[in-house]
């Protein structure tokens, strides 16, 4: 190459992502009266206070590309409705700044911007002429959303005489057929029936493949692992955490499941009945040939996953096994003080996080609910692995039912052990249905 064509070369540039919503250090304060009186006083005297500020955001900062999906998790009240009304334009900010680029169609809590008085047929049509769309516009999309929500005759009645089902069904066959750049949902799909809301997924699939850009708040965070590229995670107005939907998930878990409990310092350790060739106080799992070293660990420490071995068909196994094996997980958990009301569990997961079994001992066991400090107890899980080709991951976890919170993590051990299934040709998925194709002879009347 000569020095001439070396200065003459221009450098490749890369296209810049262009974000199509940018919140920036966004609050969202409200003033709160403890007596309705108080609310007429502070009009009459508005130099003086009666009104307590609940701030239901606190510097939130998001940024979201085009055709990008993000899920927002976080327990009741941490301001994720708030931040998705004030992106679609119905809340303003209190301080900060958001900006975005394109149509935005949102489909937030159940019956927003329908007038209960008019038909599903006519809120349809106000809602698109909200969007911008033209009459013409609107009479193109008419049959898809007539198609998609399936409401038949209903779409001629007054929406006040709809279940919520059904105002889910009109709500969001009219948010996707608006042709947004931006698709906003909150909850929404958790009030449909599995059936329409499977049809609900799809069709976000569609947009998301059209570069549309989706906004999703949601309780169901296998939705999250499943759908969304990036997911973040609200708790009291804040934003705690932004990452990979896998990681923010696992702590959305972490915060949801947490122990208040004080963990005591360790008593003497009881295994008469229980024959170990293991050192109990130290991690013996990190020496076993399917352990993950990437493992999510997290709980009170109250008990201690100590010890696992993984059998195939009565055998020890490095971790490669075929479908259709009979696997025994052995765990070994120490007991560092006294805890009753135990839960031990089991799931197997792909590799992207989707569970695809679970089950504990709360659901199919009778096994005794407390245990003593100082106890070292074996629990064994037997498992037929109908699976297909693929790489997964088996959790383990010890926890305390609680009234409140479900259950209380105590040592959950996230993704720890990593199995693989061999080969499986005729057919893909997940589960093994033993499936058959053959043509019959004759038809049967």
């Amino acid at each position: 190459m000569s020095s001439s064509q070396h200065l003459n070369e221009q450098p490749v540039m890369q296209p810049v992502m262009q974000p199509v919503i940018k919140v920036q250090q966004v609050k969202k304060c409200y003033k709160t009266y403890r007596k309705p009186i108080h609310r007429l006083w502070q009009s009459f005297f508005p130099k003086k206070t009666y009104a307590h500020n609940f701030w239901a955001l606190k510097g939130i900062d998001l940024t979201v590309h085009k055709g990008e999906t993000v899920g927002i998790v976080g327990k009741n009240g941490s301001g994720k409705s708030t931040l998705l009304q004030i992106i679609a334009g119905i809340l303003q900010p209190t301080e900060g700044q958001f900006e975005t680029h394109g149509r935005i169609s949102a489909l937030l809590e159940l019956g927003a911007g329908f007038n209960p008085e008019f038909t599903g047929m006519e809120n349809a049509r106000l809602n698109a002429s909200i969007m911008g769309l033209t009459r013409d516009e609107f009479h193109q999309k008419l049959p898809d959303i007539v198609d998609f929500c399936g409401l038949g005759d209903f779409l001629h009645r007054p929406v006040k005489t709809y279940s919520s089902g059904m105002f889910v069904r009109l709500a969001f066959a009219v948010a996707i057929n608006m042709n947004p750049d931006i698709l906003i949902v909150d909850e929404a799909l958790a009030v449909g029936d599995v059936r329409f809301q499977r049809k609900c997924f799809r069709r976000l699939d569609a947009l998301k493949e059209q570069g549309v850009s989706i906004l999703f708040v949601t309780h169901s965070t296998d939705s999250v692992l499943k759908y969304c590229d990036r997911a973040i995670m609200l708790d009291e107005g804040e934003l705690k955490m932004t990452g990979s939907p896998k990681d923010v998930v696992q702590a959305y878990l972490e915060m949801m499941f947490e122990s208040d409990a004080d963990v005591q310092a360790p008593v003497a350790i009881n295994a008469e009945d229980y024959a170990v060739d293991f050192d109990p106080t130290v991690d013996n799992c990190v020496k076993q040939p399917t352990y993950n070293a990437n493992e999510h660990r997290w709980g009170d420490g109250r008990a201690k996953i100590c010890h696992y071995e993984v059998l195939q068909n009565g055998a020890y196994t490095s971790g490669l096994v075929k479908r259709g094996d009979r696997l025994t997980i052995r765990m070994s958990v120490l007991f560092e003080q006294d805890i009753d009301e135990l839960i031990y569990g089991i799931t197997v997961k792909t590799e992207d996080g989707n569970a695809v079994y679970g089950t504990n001992s709360r659901l199919v066991s009778d096994m005794p609910l407390s245990q003593k400090g100082g106890d070292l107890v074996p629990i064994e899980f037997e498992l037929t692995l109908s699976l297909l080709s693929g790489h997964y991951f088996i959790s383990l976890g010890v926890a305390q039912d609680h009234e409140a919170k479900d259950n209380i993590a105590v040592d959950r051990r996230y993704d720890m052990i990593h199995i693989h299934v061999g080969t499986t040709p005729e057919a893909f998925g997940y589960a093994d249905l033993a499936g058959k194709i053959e043509m019959i002879d004759e038809v049967h009347s």
